[in-house]
């Protein structure tokens, strides 16, 4: 360690940069000028993360973002001033006040609230009271919010367990008198924890809101704190209780949308109004004026001695992605596996080619439901227009109608968990549980809310 730097390394660089920095006695949270050729840059010098390329240098500048920078030997890097950075958030006193409707957040992980670790330049979930109140202090004047950890998990880790002991600490808060409930959720599998949920979750009494953020919180752009303080007006205040999702709508702050779970999917890997619903139009939007409701078979409050939780499960589900030139073999796989139930993503009208019959053949004779739903995400699965549809259904495929993919998936986990037989399996994946199933695809549907039409607005006024 130099004398001359005092203790404070250069946190997380390494190598010959690292080496550098404590020969220039330039510290980590030192406020740099970086000249590099004509460029010029000036901002705090952020610790690394350890898992990041030896060469670059990370600066906060004043607009707030992050920049990364190629140091070589050319780069001149001088410390103007310092000041140690901090990670604590600062203490928020919260007095719960009876005026206010009480409301649960039950984190499960993603960024809707959170901070950046730069040691490891990872995301770290902000569930505490002081971390949530200090990243969206206007929930103290908005509702009695308690919030909870259930999972520090990525999206991506979830499985069908984690979904019934979602459901079950949802169940938990229910019987003991909370308002509302949110659900803090990474968004990438946001969409198939929701319909899991809106199976399991029998006369739900009071709102669910899942919620969850594309931006991380350092960044300025972070969608978190106004999504979960609109997810908090939504579960506290306003009368329905589904499973939705509530989201940015426009890439702006304009309003979020508030999506039916089953029939709300992620749509683009980045963008702040990534989410949709798909073959109808959303339950409505909120902004800062407050909620309006688009649809009239909104479900309203309902006394709480009518919910019951219902997680029976099978998770020998699986899904396939039909493709042109797909091997059978994947399909005969999965009867050799022992699942119990494959939902297929099948072209157009939801078809299969003629090479994955004998597959379906094995499937009908093993008794394992196969569910077919469309690959072009609208419209309805309908096997019964070409021959080729036909020769399907007399193999007992299952016509899933316009269930989205991430929907008839759950759908199949929860129902071969109340039954193997064939023709109740039928039944009920055919019949409309939790808003699903559409009885038909109104144009609206397909032209509302997907983020390219003008004067959307004036629409709104017109639905």
């Amino acid at each position: 360690m130099s004398e001359t730097n005092n203790g404070n390394e250069p946190e997380g660089y390494r190598g010959p940069l690292r080496e550098r920095l404590i020969k220039d006695n330039i510290r980590t949270w030192s406020k740099v000028i970086v000249k590099k050729g004509d460029a010029c840059y000036e901002g705090l010098l952020l610790p690394r993360s350890q898992h990041t390329d030896d060469n670059y240098i990370t600066l906060k500048v004043d607009t707030g973002y992050n920049l990364g920078i190629l140091v070589d030997e050319k780069t001149i890097v001088e410390e103007i001033g310092f000041q140690r950075g901090h990670y604590e958030l600062p203490h928020v006193k919260v007095e719960f006040k009876d005026e206010f409707p009480n409301v649960t957040l039950l984190g499960t992980g993603g960024t809707v609230a959170s901070r950046l670790d730069y040691r490891t330049g990872a995301v770290l979930p902000a569930f505490t009271p002081d971390e949530l109140f200090s990243a969206v202090p206007e929930l103290t004047s908005t509702v009695n919010l308690t919030p909870k950890t259930l999972y520090q998990i990525l999206s991506e880790n979830f499985r069908p367990e984690y979904w019934v002991k979602t459901a079950e600490a949802i169940a938990k808060e229910i019987e003991s008198g909370t308002d509302g409930i949110i659900i803090g959720h990474g968004t990438d599998t946001m969409c198939v924890t929701g319909c899991a949920l809106s199976y399991f979750l029998r006369n739900l009494p009071i709102p669910v809101v899942l919620v969850g953020s594309q931006r991380s919180s350092d960044r300025p752009s972070s969608d978190g704190p106004r999504n979960i303080l609109y997810a908090a007006k939504l579960s506290g205040y306003e009368n329905f209780s589904e499973v939705t999702i509530c989201m940015h709508g426009t890439p702006s702050d304009s309003y979020n949308l508030i999506h039916r779970a089953t029939r709300c999917r992620k749509m683009h890997s980045a963008r702040r109004d990534t989410f949709r619903t798909l073959s109808d139009i959303p339950l409505g939007k909120i902004d800062d004026s407050g909620v309006t409701w688009f649809k009239d078979d909104v479900k309203p409050r309902t006394p709480v001695e009518d919910f019951y939780l219902d997680a029976k499960i099978d998770s020998r589900v699986g899904m396939l992605y039909f493709y042109p030139g797909m091997n059978p073999d994947l399909l005969e796989s999965m009867v050799d596996l022992g699942y119990h139930g494959v939902v297929v993503i099948g072209t157009g009208l939801a078809h299969v080619g003629t090479d994955v019959y004998p597959a379906l053949d094995r499937c009908q004779e093993e008794k394992i439901p196969v569910v077919m739903v469309v690959e072009p995400l609208y419209g309805f699965a309908q096997l019964r227009v070409y021959e080729t549809g036909r020769d399907m259904l007399a193999r007992g495929v299952i016509e899933g109608e316009n269930m989205l993919p991430s929907a008839a998936y759950t759908k199949l986990i929860w129902t071969l968990g109340h039954t193997r037989d064939l023709d109740e399996v039928r039944e009920i994946m055919l019949t409309p549980i939790a808003g699903e199933i559409t009885n038909r695809e109104s144009p609206r549907g397909f032209m509302i809310m997907q983020g390219i039409e003008p004067g959307i607005d004036q629409i709104l006024k017109n639905l």
